[in-house]
């Protein structure tokens, strides 16, 4: 047996040990992947949790009703909360929607606690009052400052000796404007409502001096571009006429929140627009 076999023999086990190990290596590797895919998969839900939920759900305090469960979507009584699709999932109440969890305190056939966003306790008792499905039933979607059908205005005013006529028409669109709120129940929800179109026109005696639709996107630069993303253009009210010209304020606004911006359209007496705004 010569030098050189030997060698050759030591190096072929070598390379055949080192197989095995990364080869042991690997399917250990891919062992630990599988099982972290399934941790990090979708929770378990307790279908027997969800079964006791369905029904309509009423506040045990006030009597109001909170929302109605139906299969995977949970539906909530007033026309611009969005409804959700939902999970118990443990001892929590999942709504996918919202991406929001709730901790359930109690929970039984007819009986149903949970912690709100503040962290208060809601206390809540299944309704079997048939009447109270008429609280999910809107002949049409109500909306805070939107409107339903077109609302017109219009006024003469003289300036300079001149007779000039404005003309205002408010037009409901079905551009949705998603909004994120909170319940009676502290619960977090999604609503939806309609933005408007604004046409104003001006007229000197029979001459068109100005017409235009003015929509929530011609203010941009004006008002910051997140706010005017959940914003309507809910109001424009003339203000006035003086040397510069005719005066209207645009209002836009987040439904169901305080915040507003106010922006004056100057409408000079040749047609020329110019915005600014003019308060928050």
């Amino acid at each position: 047996m010569t030098f050189g076999y030997i060698i050759e023999r030591v190096c072929r086990q070598g390379i055949l040990l080192l197989t095995v190990a990364l080869s042991s290596l690997l399917v250990c590797c891919s062992s630990k992947s599988v099982g972290n895919g399934a941790d990090a998969g979708e929770e378990e839900e307790s279908r027997e949790a969800k079964a006791m939920l369905q029904g309509i759900w009423v506040d045990e305090e006030t009597d109001e009703v909170s929302f109605r469960a139906e299969g995977d979507t949970i539906y909530y009584p007033d026309s611009v909360s969005q409804p959700t699709f939902f999970r118990i999932v443990g001892d929590s109440l999942v709504l996918k929607d919202v991406d929001a969890r709730y901790a359930i305190v109690r929970q039984s056939a007819n009986v149903f606690w949970f912690r709100n966003q503040a962290g208060d306790e809601v206390h809540l008792n299944k309704s079997n009052d048939s009447l109270r499905m008429s609280s999910f039933v809107h002949d049409r979607p109500a909306t805070i400052l939107t409107y339903t059908e077109v609302v017109k205005t219009d006024s003469v005013v003289f300036f300079n000796g001149d007779r000039y006529h404005w003309y205002l028409a408010i037009n409901p669109t079905h551009y949705k404007v998603h909004a994120t709120s909170y319940s009676d129940d502290g619960v977090e929800v999604d609503r939806v409502y309609y933005d408007n179109i604004m046409n104003v026109s001006l007229f000197q005696g029979s001459r068109k001096l100005f017409s235009c639709d003015f929509r929530k996107q011609q203010y941009e630069g004006k008002i910051p571009h997140d706010f005017l993303e959940r914003a309507i253009l809910a109001r424009m009210d003339y203000v006035g006429v003086d040397n510069r010209g005719f005066r209207f304020n645009a209002t836009l606004c987040i439904p169901d929140g305080a915040s507003c911006y106010k922006v004056e359209n100057l409408i000079s007496h040749d047609g020329r627009l110019t915005t600014t705004l003019v308060e928050y």
